[in-house]
């Protein structure tokens, strides 16, 4: 146990040197069309999304490690069909497999890190470890994304290969995981009906329907400038004519992104202990509507600055999430929870990306107005999800550190 989270963080980082993360919108764009890149960005959310309880299932039913091991299969995969892809559908198929790379992963490796905690007696520093492996997280996505774009001018197609190598390395880490004798325990026969209603049962609990809610709100909008972001700055570079630097400033600036949420990592837990969980959690999602507000109202190089703290919030609130909602899961359904308010966070973003396809150009970029009254209806949908949460606090129970 003292492996797996010895390892756990460099396992992350693996797994999120994502060299395409900069330039996929610009390759897919560049292929095809705007409206088949957005397309292809809701294939990869609702693939995620349908297999995200299976996944979760698999984890609690057949082991945390064989589940790690094929979500890396299915990403090394995915890179490798969409690097030799020509047509939407061979892309679509490599997105459905990127989707269910993540979907793999997802709570699982939050699963894995807190069962091997608590066979250590350490699980009430779950949230050290969790901010811990995400400066890891945000440190390989740094390095990636800036050599993802060099790596796009000199052959568009090498930004996925050299992910599906990293990927082959988070497959050899996840190899060398062991199963958490708590996990193996609920290795047993039983009925999906009973998880269904144990699953309902805990939410129930208006502290986690509390921070279920926040964590599919906080998936959807961190995501809006993931999506955008490009088409964003290829017009902003357009208007001071480097339409053509476009692949590598965005790398440079997902590379800053990322070394500005290393930063804002060392600082979270203080931020969290001065003004409590519930607080650091509602700025972190007011952060997000902030971000996108930006986005909508300007179309300027000055604005692209605004996108190095796309990914603060998620610094500020993710560990927090999952610490509040770890101690409350059974480990026998800790996975398929965590799985079930992902594949509701990457449903509500893969319906709002379809709707968003109607509205772009079936040939050529997205075009500035329609980008921004998509960004519009982001914001909107914010502004009501942040009021609602802000004044249902006083129902739930103390998370945390809160005044």
């Amino acid at each position: 146990m003292h492996l797996n989270i010895k390892l756990y963080p460099w396992f992350q980082a693996c797994r999120s040197l994502l060299f395409w993360q900069a330039i996929w919108f610009l390759y897919f764009q560049q292929e095809l069309s705007a409206s088949e890149a957005i397309l292809l960005a809701a294939v990869f959310d609702i693939a995620s999304a349908v297999l995200e309880v299976p996944s979760g299932v698999l984890s609690d039913r057949f082991g945390r490690r064989l589940t790690l091991m094929l979500a890396m299969l299915a990403s090394c995969a995915g890179c490798l069909l969409i690097a030799n892809g020509q047509s939407f559908v061979a892309f679509a198929a490599g997105q459905t497999l990127l989707g269910a790379g993540v979907a793999f992963a997802s709570g699982t490796d939050s699963a894995l890190l807190y069962d091997s905690l608590l066979e250590t007696g350490q699980e009430s520093d779950v949230a050290t470890h969790e901010v811990r492996a995400w400066r890891f997280t945000f440190s390989a996505l740094a390095i990636s994304a800036s050599a993802g774009g060099f790596l796009y001018m000199r052959d568009p197609s090498d930004a996925f290969v050299a992910t599906s190598l990293a990927a082959v390395v988070g497959m050899i880490l996840a190899y060398r995981f062991q199963e958490p004798a708590r996990s193996r325990k609920t290795q047993s026969r039983r009925h999906i009906a009973g998880d269904i209603a144990t699953i309902a049962g805990y939410l129930r609990q208006p502290a986690l329907t509390w921070l279920f809610t926040l964590a599919v709100a906080m998936y959807v909008f961190s995501h809006v400038p993931f999506v955008f972001g490009q088409p964003f700055i290829n017009q902003a570079m357009e208007q001071v004519g480097f339409a053509a630097e476009t692949p590598v400033v965005s790398g440079a600036v997902t590379t800053a992104m990322m070394v500005i949420s290393v930063f804002a990592g060392w600082f979270t837990l203080r931020v969290e202990a001065s003004i409590g969980t519930t607080r650091i959690l509602l700025l972190a999602l007011s952060m997000q509507i902030a971000l996108i507000s930006i986005l909508m109202t300007s179309v300027h190089p000055i604005a692209i600055t605004f996108l190095l703290f796309r990914m603060v919030p998620d610094a500020f609130a993710k560990p927090f999430i999952i610490a509040g909602i770890q101690p409350r899961i059974d480990s026998a359904f800790r996975a398929t929870y965590l799985s079930l308010q992902s594949l509701c966070g990457r449903f509500g973003l893969a319906a709002t990306l379809l709707v968003a396809s109607y509205f772009a150009s079936d040939d050529g970029l997205l075009p500035q107005s329609t980008l921004q009254t998509i960004l519009l209806f982001y914001v909107c949908a914010g502004l009501f999800v942040l009021t609602f949460l802000s004044l249902t606090t006083r129902y739930i129970r103390r998370l945390s550190s809160d005044a």
